[in-house]
């Protein structure tokens, strides 16, 4: 089975990122002390479909798709500065599929931000900067190499050195303009080149304000600002307030409802957190349904269904033969699969189909 996607959280000191780490994972990781070890941790991905697919089938087991969040421990002294990432806290972030960048907005006096100052718009272009910094080193330590292989490569070599150093000059111009990856506009082929690099800012990223209670009537503000500072279509940003999402998360599920009713939050800040990470990742979810178990599988889009059933099992992925697959609105629109499958809506597929988000799959496998 394959793993969960992984989300990195990371943010300057007292910026609250453990907290909200703590608040998607319903986690007891400890706010006061700093560590040296990451968190880990993983929260259930909200998904309505699956209840309706449990009053079909009623199963023993219901079980949401999850995603894995890391919280990262502290970074280096400096970072935030844009002096760049390295060392261990580099490879950290290079290994997680995406980033959840905290930005502090909240004020607390008992609480000192390390740049003594509070400004979330300041930090979170600085924090996205770093990632552009780390990025250009690598790519300038790469074509420094390049030009030592040159000299005793053969003539296709050289061609193909050529074509990987203008590659990382065109990039490396833009990022010097604080444009990053995600951002360039890189073809899938010049994705798939640059893949072993660990490069971060081609990583999917979130940036979260962390605002205090005080300021949860101006939520939509403040991440507009956010919004409008960031400028990328290929970010997403969020304020909450972790404290708070944190103390709900603790709560009987009825007890959280009355609560957050009496602060006028009409939805969770952490499920749309959590459906932000589903959606920012690029994931999707299919299905597998039975007297036994109704649950959610996360993958990412455009995966083949063979890959798919890997998901669940690699024996599955391994034999795999051909895939029985109904859309969820199919099912649900017909009751139940015995009459879905009278009006033909359960289709046969083979390996190379691409499921689609809300599939209902049964594979065939021998092995």
């Amino acid at each position: 089975m394959e793993r969960n996607m992984e989300v990195g959280i990371i943010g300057l000191p007292r910026s609250g990122k453990t907290t909200l780490f703590n608040a998607i994972t319903k986690g007891k990781a400890s706010v006061d002390v700093y560590s040296d070890k990451a968190n880990v941790g993983v929260a259930k991905v909200p998904d309505e479909r699956l209840i309706r697919l449990a009053k079909i089938y009623n199963p023993r087991r219901l079980v949401n798709a999850e995603i894995a969040y890391t919280d990262v421990p502290p970074p280096p002294e400096g970072f935030g500065r844009t002096r760049g990432i390295g060392g261990e806290y580099l490879n950290l972030l290079q290994a997680v599929d995406a980033l959840l960048i905290v930005v502090r907005c909240f004020n607390n006096p008992a609480v000192a931000h390390v740049d003594e100052t509070i400004d979330y718009l300041r930090d979170a272009g600085n924090m996205l900067m770093e990632l552009i910094i780390s990025d250009m080193e690598i790519i300038e330590r790469r074509i420094t190499r390049i030009q030592v292989e040159n000299k005793g490569a053969t003539l296709q070599e050289r061609q193909n050195l050529k074509n990987e150093e203008n590659l990382l000059m065109t990039i490396k111009k833009n990022l010097d303009m604080g444009i990053g990856l995600r951002d360039q506009g890189l073809s899938d082929d010049e994705i798939k080149r640059l893949g072993g690099f660990g490069l971060l800012s081609m990583k999917p990223v979130i940036v979260v304000s962390n605002i205090g209670e005080d300021q949860l009537d101006m939520v939509e503000q403040l991440n507009q600002n956010l919004w409008e500072t960031i400028n990328s279509q290929n970010m997403a940003t969020l304020a909450l307030c972790a404290q708070l999402e944190m103390d709900l998360a603790q709560m009987d599920a009825n007890d959280e409802i009355d609560f957050r009713r009496s602060f006028g939050i009409k939805e969770s800040s952490l499920e749309r957190m959590v459906k932000t990470s589903y959606g920012v990742v690029g994931l999707i979810a299919f299905f597998t349904v039975g007297e036994d178990e109704v649950r959610a599988w996360e993958i990412k889009s455009n995966t083949k269904a063979q890959k798919a059933a890997g998901k669940i099992h690699s024996d599955l992925e391994r034999g795999f033969i051909r895939a029985e697959v109904i859309a969820y609105d199919d099912l649900v629109a017909n009751g139940n699969l015995v009459e879905a499958k009278k009006k033909g809506l359960v289709r046969q597929e083979g390996k190379q189909y691409v499921v689609q988000d809300g599939d209902i799959m049964h594979v065939l496998f021998n092995v």
